[in-house]
């Protein structure tokens, strides 16, 4: 099974639609990692997953809320969509105050997750990881890893990587 996928945006509309076609992919349960530096996307994207799942309203980031919950329109795939930033948590006090390990673990949303460095302890055993990097002033480099990388979940990643493949049909 390949171990990770590496895509490169050239706009924040772009990023948008990696969101989109992540979300199509998505079930309640699933976990997502969004790690990168300030200004790298993780925003961008969790609203392109936003927007495909039908979520109303304003999707910001939750910087200062630390939680933002969303109800979606696709009750076949996502009933909810957790967003939560922990920045500027300073430790597991902090996590525990939030109820991180039950937003983490709810099995009737999909939870993004950014700044999850700030959680190592307490991540779930399994999660995809994005990490976003700036390499021009609008492109971003995406990687999407899949942890573990076992056979546990192999259908469901191929299947994830399958819609990035350039031959592809579903691509984004």
């Amino acid at each position: 099974m390949k171990r990770s996928l590496e895509i490169i945006c050239a706009s924040p509309a772009e990023t948008a639609r990696v969101g989109a076609t992540l979300a199509d992919w998505l079930r309640d349960g699933d976990v997502v990692l969004l790690h990168g530096d300030l200004g790298a996307g993780k925003t961008t994207l969790a609203k392109g997953i936003a927007a495909a799942l039908q979520v109303d309203g304003v999707v910001s980031s939750p910087s200062f809320a630390l939680v933002n919950e969303y109800e979606t329109g696709l009750a076949a795939a996502a009933t909810r969509l957790l967003h939560l930033d922990l920045f500027r948590l300073a430790g597991d006090d902090d996590l525990a105050s939030i109820g991180f390990d039950e937003l983490a673990a709810a099995t009737d949303a999909v939870a993004l997750i950014e700044w999850p460095e700030r959680a190592n302890a307490m991540l779930p055993d399994r999660y995809v990881l994005i990490e976003l990097s700036i390499v021009g002033s609008h492109q971003r480099q995406l990687r999407i890893t899949p942890v573990p990388a076992d056979d546990g979940w192999a259908t469901r990643i191929e299947d994830l990587f399958a819609r990035f493949d350039p031959s592809s049909t579903q691509r984004p």
